[in-house]
């Protein structure tokens, strides 16, 4: 379907690929990842046909038709929300356009927009919005392969879910990048890695890919510092005894050897580096609270009587659908947006720090990103400033860029780095990971964690929800209802709900009859949970049997990477190709095996 065959591209002296090569096939699934600049969103852009290929070549099938979703906002004409998220190349019939039309409606409505904004011209809309419509246009024209850079940008967590689950049912490929984490697990069944200016493919999510690359790496390891020490014992030798004569042959020998040996280098990976933020001053119990606060927008009320408190060390989440009044409330904690009436309350000594992507006011544009960085009150190592701006995506001569010329993205990093190298004991952040990669969401991840302050946040992020909040609140129309315990627990108690309502007694009008003969199924019944318990224990005898073959595969399929690693040190390339082949072939049947699990799942 999409084949991209030895391809190679370079800006000056900067090589981004040197003979890579993919193979897409039809309704593949694929995540692509690689430090930022590495050159994902390029390759993008060459399959596109927008960015010239100087060597090798992209072969696409015939009629192969390509939707493509870019970070920044796609260009639009003047019509309204519906009508941008029904253009298209395409005439169709006016049968087909109704359909296409119902269908428009059911994207937008699952992205968050509502009935009355399908006739609001796009042109008024925010970026974030505009990219929604974007994603509704993509969506509905319904193409064979999707090409997404950082789709899940602009979404809230509501909106996310409903667009992670329309990809998991969509007949279509995909090519994805994306710093989420969780939604990168729930879509692809392979991973496309960009490194050493190669492509490289991994099957499973990226979780397993991880666990493949940490494998591939300690290999890699063990096989340099073999080769360093056996170097090392060379050298020795050849120092110690090239002044004796009657080692003379023997010296030789280990200079030829070492002058033959291929050097196995180690990879510049990405460095992963494990952060202790600064900690904030201990604050009194009770955090902060609101005692019958009001808000409202116009004739809009959106909270009325509300009661709400945060307690020292709590890690709470906000959740509810999009316009619920998350980021109303956390303005109102924040102090930048004012009560119609009630009572903000901060406990002793508590120090707020509000972070949201579009709160970037307050740098000085004449300022460098490490005078930005380094201006705060409390004093941190330079090195220790360099690590953290590296850390989130500002790496190299970045750092001498003057605040005024950055990007909306790199303003709202820098601003995150600001109130992490300075922190208060009380964080109030709304969507944080936005605009950072996969490795910098980590690096977060892991310093909120180790954070011994107080932190209250929005996030449409499962990775960071699931890894960081403790409390959950959920905030619907007006109301909060806080739950004890992680997103986890939360989704089971909603889940309980529904399920106690669909089992409440429909309300009665009028008596119901009295049957006339006493309805005979006892016999059926029994038969039926008889099969129905044999049929329960072959699925679960198939389920483990699978399960098994899966773990034999992935096994083997581990083993035939570490050869490939092995093998690929020695420059056998002929070996490679047959380790290839094998590789293919194990992938093949591993993704058959998983994929019959799954049909087996649903079944169950």
């Amino acid at each position: 379907m999409l084949t991209v065959k030895g391809i190679h591209k370079a800006y000056g002296a900067q090589v981004v690929f040197d003979g890579a090569s993919l193979q897409m096939n039809e309704s593949d699934r694929l995540a692509v990842v690689g430090p930022n600049g590495a050159g994902k969103s390029t390759l993008f852009r060459m399959i596109l046909g927008e960015t010239p290929v100087e060597g090798g070549e992209i072969i696409r099938r015939r009629g192969l038709r390509l939707g493509h979703l870019p970070q920044e906002t796609a260009p639009f004409g003047g019509g309204t929300v519906l009508e941008e998220a029904l253009s298209s190349d395409r005439e169709e019939s006016a049968s087909v356009d109704e359909r296409r039309s119902a269908e428009a409606k059911k994207v937008l409505m699952g992205l968050g927009f509502r009935l009355e904004d399908f006739s609001r011209p796009v042109a008024q809309l925010s970026g974030g919005w505009m990219m929604r419509v974007a994603i509704a246009r993509l969506l509905v024209q319904k193409p064979d392969v999707l090409l997404l850079d950082e789709p899940t940008n602009h979404l809230d967590l509501e909106s996310l879910l409903w667009f992670q689950e329309y990809l998991r049912k969509a007949k279509c490929g995909l090519l994805l990048i994306s710093h989420d984490r969780a939604f990168v697990n729930a879509l692809v069944h392979a991973v496309v890695e960009l490194r050493d200016h190669k492509l490289f493919r991994y099957p499973g999510d990226f979780d397993h890919f991880e666990a493949v690359r940490a494998q591939e790496n300690e290999q890699r390891l063990a096989a340099y510092t073999r080769q360093q020490k056996e170097i090392e014992e060379h050298e020795e030798f050849i120092a110690r005894f090239r002044a004796q004569a009657s080692k003379a042959p023997q010296v030789q020998s280990r200079i030829k050897m070492l002058e033959k040996m291929e050097i196995i280098e180690l990879p510049p990976e990405a460095k992963r580096v494990k952060i202790r933020f600064p900690q904030p001053a201990r604050c009194g119990q009770r955090a902060i609270a609101l005692k019958n606060a009001s808000k409202s927008y116009g004739d809009v009320k959106v909270y009325e009587g509300l009661d709400f408190e945060l307690t020292r060390g709590q890690k709470m989440v906000f959740v509810g659908h999009n316009g619920a009044g998350k980021s109303t409330l956390l303005k109102i904690l924040a102090g930048v947006l004012p009560m119609d009436s009630g009572e903000r309350l901060l406990g002793p000594n508590v120090q707020v720090g509000y972070y949201t992507q579009h709160r970037t006011e307050m740098l000085n544009p004449h300022r460098t990103v490490l005078e930005e960085a380094t201006d705060t009150r409390r004093i941190n190592p330079d090195l220790f400033v360099r690590t953290v701006l590296g850390t989130f995506l500002f790496q190299g001569d970045a750092v001498y860029k003057k605040a005024g010329v950055l990007s909306g993205g790199e303003k709202s990093r820098l601003a995150l780095v600001k109130l992490l190298l300075d922190p208060p004991n009380l964080l109030l952040l709304d969507e944080p990971t936005t605009h950072l990669d996969m490795y910098s969401v980590e690096a977060l991840v892991e310093a909120l964690k180790d954070f011994e302050g107080t932190i209250c946040f929005i996030s449409h992020d499962l990775y960071l929800i699931n890894s960081l909040a403790d409390h959950v609140l959920h905030v619907d129309k007006g109301q909060v209802t806080l739950y004890p315990g992680n997103y986890e627990y939360f989704q089971r108690r909603q889940q309980q709900k529904l399920l106690e309502r669909e089992d409440a007694p429909l309300p009665v009008s009028r008596p119901a009859a009295k049957p006339t003969a006493m309805p005979v199924f006892a016999k059926t019944s029994a038969e039926d949970a008889r099969r129905l318990r044999e049929t329960q224990k072959a699925h679960e005898k198939k389920r483990r049997k699978l399960n098994a073959e899966i773990r034999d595969l992935e096994g083997e399929l581990a083993d035939l990477n570490g050869q490939q690693a092995s093998i690929f040190i020695k420059s056998d390339y002929q070996e490679l190709m047959k380790l290839d082949a094998a590789v293919k072939a194990v992938e093949k049947e591993l993704v058959a095996k998983m994929e019959e699990l799954e049909k087996l799942n649903e079944k169950v």
